[in-house]
């Protein structure tokens, strides 16, 4: 076996997310198991598009559900929204008072579906979000959802330019979803930019231009990207809509967090990135970036988040916070209502 640090996925709609196709169209809550036979002990939950009918109150208590059955979980506050949807009102005192709330988003650019944000409205809202992280010791990130615009990441580069806020307050999402925006990414990430790949998709998808995470990490690495800078995320229990020119929806996927090391597994195995290379991009760099100090890593002192996994790359036995949830590829906790 090959012991290695429980998996970080900073990008799950943990109460369901979706709703662009009608209210039926919403999609389901995450399970306890959905993480956990896919290596995930720590969960980083997000709303997106729809910011009426999921609330922060729902967040918080869906994180604080999934901590109770034995993972750990945090969440960002806001959605696709600005002005953000806090929980108190205000950026700050969120970040400042709640503990579970480590960051801000995910705040839509660059797509027809976002508030379309001006320079100057999301210049403050990251201030808010540096401050209330500076004053509370938690990331304060900003993460953002880009769309297929060909806008891509400059909103983020306009703010950086006239403001005195440091590139890394941002951390951009999605970054793999079109050739033109990756490209884009590669040159936002060596100016100092973090980047997020999204594992699922579909092959309708990837037929179309998106890049695959495993081959995009391999791009990114050939271009010269430090890896440290990369991380992958599954965007799980998304809805993957297909838009056609009108941005009338006409087709609708489930995002699945057992993508997540599915495409390390594939950067291995395919692209023939070295295993300890490429599990940095969901263990110790989304622990790096969200100040997660006890994560990440497996050192005397942190969290006991372990995997083990077989010759093969599959996930055969999976702790969190010492606790046995998986063996064998079997689960052996599950959740409250599986």
């Amino acid at each position: 076996m090959k012991v290695v640090p429980g998996f970080i996925d900073s990008h799950v709609h943990i109460t369901g997310g979706g709703g662009e196709g009608s209210y039926k169209t919403r999609t389901p809550e995450l399970q306890l198991t959905d993480a956990t036979l896919s290596g995930i002990t720590t969960l980083v939950g997000v709303i997106g598009t729809d910011g009426t009918t999921r609330t922060m109150t729902n967040l918080i208590a869906k994180s604080r559900a999934l901590e109770e059955e034995g993972i750990t979980c945090y969440v960002h506050t806001g959605s696709y929204q600005v002005p953000v949807k806090t929980l108190t009102g205000k950026i700050e005192d969120d970040l400042i008072l709640i503990d579970k709330i480590i960051g801000v988003g995910e705040i839509a650019i660059s797509d027809h579906r976002s508030s379309q944000p001006t320079v100057e409205e999301l210049a403050k809202l990251a201030s808010a979000a540096r401050i209330g992280g500076m004053l509370s010791g938690k990331a304060g990130i900003v993460n953002v959802h880009v769309g297929d615009s060909r806008q891509h990441l400059n909103l983020i580069l306009d703010v950086v330019s006239s403001t005195d806020l440091p590139i890394k307050q941002f951390y951009p999402t999605h970054i793999n979803r079109n050739p033109h925006l990756f490209e884009a990414g590669i040159d936002y990430a060596k100016k100092g930019g973090w980047v997020d790949f999204t594992t699922s998709t579909i092959p309708k998808f990837l037929a179309e231009g998106e890049v695959a995470s495993s081959r995009g990490l391999k791009r990114m690495l050939e271009a010269g990207v430090p890896i440290n800078q990369i991380t992958f995320t599954s965007d799980g229990q998304a809805s993957l809509p297909d838009f056609n020119a009108e941005g009338e929806m006409v087709g609708l996927k489930l995002g699945k967090v057992d993508t997540l090391f599915k495409a390390v597994k594939e950067a291995v195995q395919k692209e023939h990135i070295p295993l300890e290379m490429a599990l940095n991009v969901i263990t110790s760099n989304p622990a790096k970036i969200l100040k997660l100090h006890q994560k990440g890593e497996l050192k005397p002192g942190k969290d006991a988040d372990v995997v083990l996994l077989d010759s093969d790359l599959n996930i055969q036995s999976v702790w969190a916070k010492g606790r046995h949830m998986v063996k064998d590829g079997v689960a052996l906790v599950k959740g409250t209502f599986e």
